[in-house]
Formats: structure tokens, sequence, C-alpha cells
């Protein structure tokens, strides 16, 4: 069985940084991707960044420029570097892991304040 543990969530002012990690642990064959999504209240889940296990990257729009993805491979664990935070920025994140399946964190709350 897989396990993904999140951290690095919080409250932070807006303009401030924040590093979330992902530490996946189990039997882990073949990971594909690994990647953070989001879902604010009241809205669905939406892409924020993944990474392959080639190294390739994606953002989403409203992130690119401001958020890093990065991924150690040793560690199975994958990390988002937040910088210039907006209070639209607030949800819970969510790591994801795809492999033969997909998996899913539990969730790290991130709140930015105006």
């Amino acid at each position: 069985q897989v396990r993904l543990v999140e951290s690095g969530g919080g409250l932070v002012q807006f303009g401030g940084s924040l590093r979330l990690s992902c530490a996946a642990s189990g039997s882990i064959f073949n990971i594909n991707s690994m990647g953070w999504y989001r879902q604010a209240p009241g809205k669905q889940r939406e892409l924020v960044a993944v990474i392959t296990r080639g190294g390739s990257t994606d953002y989403a729009d409203s992130v690119k420029g401001r958020f890093t993805i990065s991924r150690d491979n040793a560690k199975n664990t994958v990390y988002l570097q937040m910088n210039s935070l907006k209070p639209e920025d607030t949800a819970v994140y969510y790591c994801k892991l795809t492999a033969r399946f997909a998996y899913w964190g539990q969730g790290t709350q991130v709140t930015v304040s105006s």
C-alpha cells in the first residue's frame, strides 16, 4: 500500500512564501508523476503543478512564475515552493502520485491573509 504524507501548510500573509512537502512510502514502483492539486471551498479540485519521472514540469497558469515543483527521487518526495502568495491561493493542497494507480495524500491547508 502507498502512503503519502504532506506537510508545510499553514497561515501566511499576502506576498509570503511556503514550502510544501509530500513524502511517499510503501510499495512504490514505476512512478510516472507526482503533483500538487488544490481545492478551495465551493470549488472543484484543480491541478497546481506536476512533475514527471523524467523531470518535466507543468503548472496551472495562475501559479506560473510564483510556484516551483521539484522532486527528490531517492526520497520519493515532491516539493512545492510557493512564493508571492495571494489570498486566492487559499485552499487545501493535495499531493498525488501516479503509478499503475493514482494515490492521494490527506491534504494540507494553506491560508493566505490579505
